[in-house]
């Protein structure tokens, strides 16, 4: 398979040797698991069925999850297996399947959702970096029913410097409104829980609220206040973060009022704004804990 489906076209068959975001052309997966701290209409009372995908075509300096998307930590799953795992979820009770970080896999999950969509009852979750081609996610119409993107930064300087990522904003942007133009208007259940529609995550970072707030406004402009945006302070220093500017350290409690200030002042009507106790590798996933086995 040559493989050139991420902004990197690294035009690799990844048969014979992995590409740019270390992946073979083999599923691989962390953990599959109900999890119960992502929004509130995505893992309602009974958890999201999340599926932590191994590596990324992303390098984060600071990622939390950086045992799976930088260190390669999971194991090899076959397709069919990965069908059955997505039913395990729903068995348990999962309100949606939550594919985390699945970008990378992107051909080698169209055929997975497509059996996977005939026997499921609950709605398939796309949870992504955003770093992704319109050509690419336009096959993923039908399949995915909400779109769960991190729109990272606005700055180029700061996507190549924290995470590798030229041109970042240009295709997260182009992404996130493709990813609009799929789902459309959010539609909720008799509960709250969210079945189709797309949520807007933003990583505040230290030191960097200007960026924060030119994406805000972007935001605000190009998908409207109605739009629902997940503004995180969760942000702690890990991985190689202490060797970037400003990022050996939490967000200062006055740097995240300022954001949520400005979050207000441009109208938005919808979103979730967390608490900086959220900060913790307490609400990071145990990649060594238990799961469903693959």
């Amino acid at each position: 398979m040559i493989c050139n489906a991420c902004p990197f076209e690294c035009n690799i068959d990844r048969a014979v040797k992995p590409g740019r975001c270390r992946a073979t052309d083999e599923i691989e997966i962390a953990q599959a698991q109900l999890h119960f701290w992502e929004e509130p209409p995505v893992s309602g009372t009974r958890g999201s069925g999340t599926i932590f995908f191994s590596h990324c075509n992303l390098r984060c300096r600071f990622c939390q999850n950086y045992d799976i998307s930088q260190l390669g930590f999971g194991r090899k799953v076959r397709p069919e297996r990965l069908v059955e795992i997505m039913l395990q979820l729903e068995d348990q009770g999962a309100h949606n399947i939550n594919l985390v970080t699945p970008t990378h896999y992107t051909l080698q999950l169209i055929p997975v959702l497509e059996a996977a969509k005939q026997r499921l009852q609950i709605p398939i979750l796309w949870n992504s970096n955003a770093y992704e081609k319109v050509e690419t996610l336009r096959q993923l119409t039908g399949l995915v029913s909400i779109y769960l993107p991190d729109l990272k930064y606005f700055s180029d300087e700061l996507a190549q410097q924290f995470s590798s990522a030229p041109n970042y904003f240009k295709y997260a942007s182009a992404a996130i409104m493709e990813m609009k133009r799929q789902v459309e208007e959010n539609r909720y259940d008799e509960d709250g829980i969210l079945k189709q529609g797309l949520i807007v995550r933003h990583l505040v970072l230290p030191g960097q609220i200007d960026d924060s707030k030119k994406i805000l406004r972007w935001l605000r402009d190009n998908l409207g206040p109605q739009t629902q945006i997940s503004l995180m302070a969760q942000y702690y220093p890990t991985y190689q973060a202490e060797t970037l500017p400003d990022m050996n350290r939490r967000l200062r409690p006055s740097e995240y009022q300022e954001i949520r200030n400005y979050f207000l002042d441009l109208g938005f009507e919808e979103g979730f704004l967390q608490e900086l106790s959220s900060a913790s590798a307490d609400y990071t996933p145990d990649f060594e804990g238990r799961g469903i086995d693959s």
